[in-house]
């Protein structure tokens, strides 16, 4: 729950005030015969910052309207103060269609490297369940992964120097009709062998194998699909009943298509075109995971609320997993990190027709999500100028612990 702090000592006068009203009523409606009226205070409250949110979602209108001008085709969630300010969907689900669906703020998107702060979570719900530490070395749990000294920290914070898996896929993968699996990532690796960037834990090198091999322990660590695992430990808990994992588990050949109601595309000078599937959306943890832009916000919540873990272990994945910061940014457990903005967790995402964006403001208690289906870039400079615009503000919100 979340309430106003910064009014209550204001609604506790205001009360005060209108208790007395209301008594000086109640005596004069058992003297005079007149009913006494019913008072509501909260409405007074809800009414005096329905302006204020209104003059946000203006702002955030004018901005996101400019965007989809610009080329964005997708769904736009913002929120302040616990409060849901802005949302609205722009653009259409399949752009090669003549007659047009128009894409819904119920939608599911594929989440892209957004999936990572998803992954880690699932990472960090087994650290609380005690079946594994942060500084194993993964052979713990990949006794076959022919690299020492790769720990499950190292994984989350792009620390393991390991080679790229979508390059290695790229020159020795015979069949791009079949899918390319987690495990087949790993056998790849034992019978190739390729040769790392660096040392483990020299250098931040941000790098989608980490998260895939993340996926992978979760699975041998749980005993569960990895899929099932965050159905049942994440979205259900959560309340994300449109979010889910995309496997390709069962197939055996890779269909034309995703089977979403929201495809893909690319974008040429001719016009859009519909992204075809891949066989590297096979490899789960560092990307295929689809949610819509109210489910995540109700992620955002339960981070708020501590529903998943306590705050003393949730507050370790915005920690700086590098002693030094990469052109400003560093790595924690699923979120980037800037100098420039204390106290602000992201993540932009893109992958095979989809663009997407994860604004977590903890300093001013915003949020803003944006999902697309095309391969429009989401300005960076634009979202984080309008998640710090302090032009209009809505009364500070603290947390409740309950």
């Amino acid at each position: 729950m979340l309430t106003f702090a910064s009014e209550m000592k204001r609604k506790t006068l205001l009360i005060v005030l209108l208790l007395l009203v209301a008594g000086s009523v109640v005596l004069c409606s058992r003297r005079c015969g007149h009913e006494v009226p019913v008072l509501n205070v909260d409405s007074l409250f809800i009414d005096l910052n329905k302006e204020i949110i209104a003059k946000r979602a203006k702002q955030a209108d004018k901005v996101f309207t400019d965007m989809s001008r610009d080329g964005l085709n997708g769904v736009v969630l913002y929120a302040e103060q616990g409060v849901v300010v802005y949302e609205r969907a722009f653009g259409w689900r399949d752009l090669t269609k003549r007659q047009k669906d128009s894409l819904r703020i119920d939608d599911a998107f594929q989440l892209s490297s957004d999936s990572k702060m998803f992954t880690a979570e699932a990472v960090m719900l087994l650290k609380a369940d005690g079946k594994l530490d942060y500084d194993d070395d993964v052979k713990k749990y990949i006794p076959e992964l022919p690299y020492e000294g790769v720990t499950i920290r190292m994984l989350l914070t792009h620390r393991s120097g390991l080679p790229r898996y979508d390059s290695m896929a790229d020159e020795f993968w015979p069949d791009r009709k079949k899918p390319f699996s987690n495990e087949a990532l790993i056998q790849m690796l034992i019978d190739k062998k390729p040769e790392v960037y660096n040392a483990p834990d020299v250098v931040y090198f941000y790098n989608n194998i980490n998260y895939a091999l993340l996926a992978t322990v979760v699975e041998r660590v749980s005993g569960q699909r990895f899929e099932d695992f965050m159905r049942e430990r994440i979205f259900e808990p959560v309340g994300m009943g449109g979010s889910y994992i995309y496997s390709m588990r069962e197939e055996s050949e890779v269909s034309m298509y995703v089977p979403t109601d929201v495809q893909g595309h690319d974008l040429y000078r001719s016009g859009p075109v519909k992204t075809q599937n891949d066989y590297l959306n096979g490899v789960m943890g560092d990307k295929v995971m689809y949610s819509t832009v109210e489910d995540i916000w109700r992620y955002n919540q339960a981070l708020d609320v501590h529903l998943l873990l306590p705050d003393s272990l949730q507050r370790e994945a915005f920690v700086p997993g590098s002693p030094n910061w990469k052109n400003g940014e560093n790595y924690g457990f699923g979120w980037r990190l800037s100098q420039e903005y204390p106290d602000v967790y992201f993540h932009f995402g893109w992958w095979k027709g989809y663009r997407s964006g994860i604004i977590r403001d903890e300093h001013r208690h915003r949020f803003l999500v944006i999902l697309g289906n095309t391969t429009y870039i989401i300005p960076p400079d634009v979202t984080f100028a309008f998640m710090t615009d302090t032009s209009v503000m809505l009364p500070e919100a603290e947390p409740l612990n309950q």
